[in-house]
């Protein structure tokens, strides 16, 4: 019998982790607590550090968000002329602004708000309506109404310091004042040149704003810096004799369609600049030089208006003429010549190429220094010239004061363009005694005729007397600046000269019953680039001083472009007639009685002094 034996084989067995016992009910709970715990005593230690130990830092960080420092603007100086009388100043508003956000009902407040800003209801409405954060509800509120709506506390309405620059005059020597810009600084003129003494100091104020800029609701400013208002400037200007000035150009600048107008009056013993007036026509063509800005306020002549730069400072040309008083001062001073020194005058010349001739055709004409200047003979005062030489002539034109800026130093002020002995051309010979080659501007002609009536001392020009402190007291300008440029005897010859030039020779036209007046003429062409002169184009102008025995006042007119008449004798002689003779009888300066000899023979034609 078999015997079956059955083998068994033990397999390994699995080994299985023992999950770990699930926490009872009771457990999980109070872990869960711990949790908690541990959390809000991490909490309670943040808030520890934010509260208490860095209360001070998040404070500042907090405050920073809706602090902010505003730059106050000082109250603007004023400006006066030389009696008191304002030209400009600045006066204290209230600016409104609303933060549209912070207004629930704009109907309402704006019904309320209306009678005070001045504003209709209908345009106030839409303005409170916006939702834009910042609306300017008035610019130039009075301080009253200011203050009245501030204590009303208008949700969303803030009223904070502002200032308006007005000028109470008008127009008058707007040229030479100049404005303010948006932002109320100084963009031009005088207003520009003292913009740092006139703005004062900036103050600075801490408001609590909203993120579009205005103030939030219930919080205060704090001034930090006051601000220190302007100091304000006491000019030489006198507000009646500029009137009179700008009236008397404007008038005669429409009446012979010309495209600009200056004209500067002079006390010939300070320098002091009594009147300074700069117009244009816009009613003229401007030609091919371009168009003249202008601030496109009227004068009181249609289509006369302000300048924006005061041409007398910034506006070279070529003189002309009145620039043969260098020729004839320089030949006085160095003895070759007399008043009666005679000199055959032929009509025309050629010098270095370029023909030059007298205005009006003649013969060879035989004339004393003194009728030369009188008829203003371009060949007679070349043949003077020669004596003088280039050197004397360049050297006659520095001592004048050509070619330099004035003490002034007025906005965009040129010094001129003059030729030296770099450039010079055999023609110059001819051309700088008459007063073509150099260009100057019209102030440094007047300075040079203001140096003859002032016993040959030059003075340097002034348009500052003084500055005006916030507390009303002013502090006085030093005195300008003088020097010798002409011989005692020399310069009373030139006097004598010029007289003569107004009683008998081409400035007839400048004639004042009652006082003897010193004076020149001149119609000068105009040079145009690719071209010698610009056709049937001149500057016509006239510079003198009076009384000349004794002088008082200078002045010199200079009308561009004159249509209907061009020369200087008619139409810029009379414009001097009529403003020295106001200015004589305003200054109460008596009549000095004086009748000199006038020249022999036939006075000189006033179309003669043509360059």
């Amino acid at each position: 019998m078999s015997v079956h034996q059955t083998t068994t084989h033990n397999r390994p067995r699995t080994s299985h982790p023992t999950a770990p016992p699930r926490p009872s009910g009771p457990r999980r709970l109070l872990l869960l607590r711990a949790v908690l715990s541990l959390a809000f005593v991490a909490l309670g230690v943040r808030l520890f550090y934010l509260q208490v130990a860095d209360h001070a830092h998040y404070t500042k960080l907090s405050v920073a968000q809706v602090k902010e420092n505003l730059v106050t603007t000082a109250l603007r100086g004023g400006i006066y002329d030389r009696h008191g009388e304002t030209l400009a100043v600045s006066r204290p508003t209230s600016l409104v602004i609303a933060d549209d956000f912070q207004i629930t009902h704009p109907d309402a407040e704006a019904k309320a708000l209306s009678p005070l800003v001045g504003i209709p209801l209908a345009t106030l409405i839409p303005l409170l309506s916006e939702h834009s954060g910042y609306v300017v509800i008035n610019d130039a509120l009075d301080l009253t109404d200011g203050r009245r709506i501030a204590a009303l506390s208008f949700p969303g309405v803030v009223v904070e310091n502002s200032s308006v620059r007005t000028y109470p005059d008008g127009t008058l020597a707007t040229s030479l004042l100049g404005g303010v810009n948006a932002s109320g600084a100084g963009s031009t003129g005088l207003e520009y040149e003292y913009q740092k003494l006139l703005a004062g100091q900036t103050g600075i104020t801490r408001e609590f704003v909203s993120s579009s800029g205005v103030n939030l609701p219930a919080s205060r400013a704090t001034v930090i810096r006051k601000a220190t208002p302007g100091v304000g400037l006491e000019l030489t200007l006198d507000s009646s004799l500029q009137y009179v000035t700008e009236r008397d150009l404007a008038r005669q600048l429409k009446i012979e369609d010309g495209l600009t107008g200056l004209a500067v009056v002079m006390d010939v013993k300070t320098g002091e600049v009594l009147a300074d007036a700069s117009l244009v026509n816009t009613k003229t063509g401007a030609g091919a030089l371009g168009p003249i800005p202008a601030w496109g306020k009227n004068v009181g002549y249609s289509g006369i208006d302000q300048t924006i730069n005061n041409l007398a400072f910034s506006q070279a040309y070529e003189p002309g003429s009145v620039f043969k008083v260098v020729t004839f001062s320089a030949a006085l001073q160095d003895g070759l010549i007399t008043p009666d020194t005679v000199f055959p005058v032929p009509n025309s010349v050629v010098v270095g190429g370029r023909y030059f001739h007298d205005a009006e055709n003649h013969g060879l004409e035989h004339l004393t220094a003194t009728e030369v200047l009188a008829q203003s003979s371009n060949i007679g005062t070349y043949e003077i010239g020669k004596l003088v030489g280039e050197s004397g002539l360049l050297a006659q034109v520095e001592r004048m004061g050509f070619g330099q800026t004035t003490s002034i130093g007025f906005p965009d002020e040129t010094s001129g363009l003059l030729v030296n002995a770099n450039n010079w051309y055999a023609s110059d010979q001819v051309a700088l005694p008459i007063g073509q080659v150099d260009a100057v501007p019209a102030i440094q002609v007047l300075d040079a005729y203001n140096a003859i009536a002032n016993g040959g001392v030059f003075v340097e020009p002034k348009l500052v007397r003084g500055y005006v402190y916030a507390n009303g007291t002013l502090k006085a300008t030093p005195k300008s600046a003088t020097r010798v440029v002409l011989s005692p005897n020399v310069d009373a010859t030139m006097v004598k000269m010029l007289e003569q030039v107004v009683l008998d020779g081409t400035g007839t036209n400048a004639i004042i019953p009652g006082y003897s007046v010193a004076g020149k003429t001149g119609t000068a062409t105009i040079p145009f680039p690719g071209q010698d002169r610009l056709t049937g184009n001149y500057n016509a102008s006239f510079v003198g001083f009076a009384p000349a025995n004794d002088p008082i006042l200078s002045m010199i007119v200079v009308i561009e472009r004159p249509l209907n008449d061009i020369y200087g004798g008619s139409v810029a002689a009379p414009v001097f007639q009529e403003v020295m003779s106001y200015a004589l009888h305003h200054y109460g300066i008596p009549s000095n009685g004086a009748v000199q000899k006038p020249l022999t023979g036939a006075a000189a034609s006033i179309a003669s002094d043509v360059t």
